[in-house]
């Protein structure tokens, strides 16, 4: 007979007698007891507005300012980069994201194996759904995933028709820790190296960490100056620039004329003051710049609001927003998780951040019915393809990367209610099922595996390999086993689709990923050339 359990909500938190209770932020996260709290700090006394040009003219010394001292600057041009961090050991590899043998994703697994990753065996990829007739094994989106996968039904959720045409991607079997935010799987910092970077922040993330999110980073990439500013709600992002209540008092050319008048006599006043003090110069000039940037801000949005509440490609009850105001606006863990992404994705698309970390918690779903991993998994697929619809209505690029601290694995018992679909549920954590992935939108074109025949293309789009059993095949690559080696891939992925990755020694010279030929082994995609962004606004 089967075993009757109390139901209970998805996302109430989870309770796991084989794990110890939470006492650290990471372990509530991912065990779905807190979600994280926001704090922003908009601008003071000089966040007012001009136009910094005809300022700076005033000064007489418009080039030479302009060039780098108040580091005045439109973004770093490189394409934007979202990662999602899926709190507690979020299943990846078979029920979602394909993953075979050495082959590639298409050189499937033993039955056995896919079972271990929640598939019965009658969904196994290689067989057709009998209701459509169609295989499990779906490319639609250039990376493979299963056609009942819970990420790819909320990604074709989010993704308006055509969209996926313009979408590919590489999965990354390797395995990491359980049940720890001691994972250094965030590349952000890496990113960053590499060059990304906002006109108003370098990296943004969902929560107040070194990383942004819950795992950590790699230490050796640490740098204090790149600390991400937290940011989930649309609130952080309004206060993240104030320009003042001259906005709304005056008009645009009589405030430019009020800042102008303010400059000037700034200006003047520095000219005659001494301060005493050996950096006097530089003192002077960084009162000039705190004037000059906030009047840069206010240039940009003072006309141009970047509450993405209100960016109609985001939110629209006509059919036209990727959200309507109902779904945006919930008060329920949909709506949370909504907003968050959009928040991010807003900063980091439009150029205002160089790379964002959207952290999503309550991912330790083991333990109970399949249907709680599919409702999580759906929802974190809506907010997945949110990203990549956003990119598109931009028409820009982005890389959107996606990972978990561990994985876990199913026992073949099957949850046959209406959410569970007929799948395995998840009985454990197990690591060696664990995998990373990521997807790339250019909207120019698919992007190009690497390799001239099927066979090789294969291989770069699964940067290593399971075994049949359905365990991550430790000796693939140097980053099966290494989550610092992974995060070094996924920054080497990143300058390739620049064409940059022959300054990958330059600018990481420890990084571990052999000489150019491996280096070559472990990257998905030929450049893309007509997809990288000149100048983000």
């Amino acid at each position: 007979m089967a075993k009757k359990r109390n139901a209970r909500h998805w996302d109430a938190p989870q309770l796991h007698g084989d794990h110890p209770r939470p006492v650290t932020r990471r372990q509530f996260v991912a065990q779905g007891f807190m979600t994280g709290a926001a704090y922003t700090v908009g601008g003071g006394v000089l966040s007012m507005f001009a136009n910094p040009r005809n300022a700076l003219a005033l000064s007489g010394d418009l080039d030479s300012l302009l060039a780098n001292p108040c580091q005045i600057t439109d973004g770093a041009g490189k394409i934007p980069f979202i990662c999602f961090d899926l709190a507690g050991g979020a299943n990846i590899a078979g029920s979602n994201v394909l993953v075979g043998q050495q082959g590639g994703q298409s050189d499937f697994l033993s039955t056995s194996g896919y079972q271990k990753m929640g598939l019965p065996g009658d969904m196994v990829p290689g067989l057709n759904d009998p209701t459509t007739g169609l295989p499990y094994a779906n490319f639609d989106l250039g990376l493979g995933f299963h056609s009942d996968s819970a990420f790819r039904r909320g990604i074709m959720a989010s993704l308006s028709p055509g969209r996926e045409a313009n979408i590919n991607g590489a999965v990354i079997p390797a395995r990491s820790d359980n049940d720890t935010g001691n994972n250094p799987h965030n590349p952000m910092y890496g990113i960053a190296r590499a060059g990304a970077k906002g006109s108003i922040l370098t990296l943004t993330g969902s929560e107040n960490t070194d990383s942004g999110g819950n795992s950590m980073l790699p230490a050796a990439l640490f740098d204090p100056e790149l600390r991400p500013t937290k940011v989930d709600r649309p609130s952080d992002v309004v206060n993240l620039v104030d320009t003042g209540d001259l906005v709304g008092i005056l008009s645009e050319n009589d405030a430019t004329a009020v800042m102008e008048s303010i400059y000037r006599l700034s200006d003047q006043k520095m000219n005659t003051v001494n301060t005493q003090i050996a950096t006097d110069a530089a003192i002077k000039q960084a009162v000039r710049c705190g004037y000059l940037k906030a009047a840069d801000i206010a240039e940009r949005f003072g006309a141009t609001p970047i509450d993405p509440s209100i960016d109609p490609d985001i939110v629209a009850d006509d059919g036209t927003g990727i959200f309507t105001s109902a779904e945006f606006n919930a008060n329920d863990r949909d709506g949370q998780e909504f907003r968050k992404t959009a928040s991010v994705m807003k900063l980091v698309m439009n150029g205002f951040a160089g790379a964002g970390c959207i952290e999503m918690g309550g991912y330790d779903y083991h333990g109970g019915a399949r249907a709680e991993g599919e409702v999580k998994d759906e929802r974190a697929g809506r907010c997945m393809g949110a990203v990549l619809e956003y990119a598109a209505r931009l028409g820009k690029p982005v890389m959107m990367y996606v990972f978990s601290d561990g994985s876990l694995s199913s026992n073949g018992a099957i949850d046959n209610s209406a959410a569970g679909r007929g799948k395995g549920e998840w009985s454990s954590d197990n690591s060696s099922t664990a995998a990373s992935f990521f997807l790339v939108y250019n909207p120019t074109r698919r992007p190009t595996l690497m390799g001239g025949t099927p066979d090789i293309q294969a291989i770069h789009q699964q940067i290593g390999a399971m075994d049949a059993g359905g365990s991550v095949m430790r000796a693939a690559t140097p980053v099966a086993n290494n989550v610092n080696l992974l995060v070094n891939a996924v920054i080497l992925n990143y300058m390739a689709l620049h064409g940059d990755q022959g300054n990958f020694g330059t600018l990481f010279p420890n990084h571990g990923l052999g000489n150019a030929a491996l280096q070559d082994s472990l990257t998905a995609f030929t450049p893309i050339v007509n997809g990288v962004i000149s100048n983000p606004t």
